[in-house]
């Protein structure tokens, strides 16, 4: 496994574990107890600060914003029972694909 997929699994463990911790002890697991809709509410609002900043000149600032998009993003996967190995297996799948071939694949049932 590659460093940047093992990071991503270290992460994931971790989501999980916060699963059973209780809410005010861990900003994951209060988001956990919220439940789907204030996780969703967190994914709208860190893609919006993601556009926002690549709108802008600071690519550090895109960095930063994207890897709040992804840490949100894991947290659904997990609360979905999901992780970043079911993604990466999709990604894998579609590599060789052209974007239109992929979307004819979702759109031919």
């Amino acid at each position: 496994m590659n460093q940047s997929a093992d990071i991503l699994e270290q992460l994931a463990q971790i989501l999980e574990e916060r699963k059973s911790a209780q809410a005010d002890s861990s900003y994951v697991a209060s988001l956990y107890a919220k439940g789907l809709d204030t996780i969703l509410k967190k994914i709208g609002e860190e893609a919006t600060e993601t556009v926002i900043a690549a709108k802008g000149d600071d690519a550090g600032q895109v960095v930063y914003e994207m890897a709040d998009l992804w840490f949100h993003s894991l947290v659904l996967l997990a609360h979905k029972g999901l992780g970043p190995q079911d993604v990466l297996r999709e990604l894998e799948r579609r590599f060789g694909l052209s974007g239109i071939e992929e979307k004819a694949s979702r759109t031919s049932t």
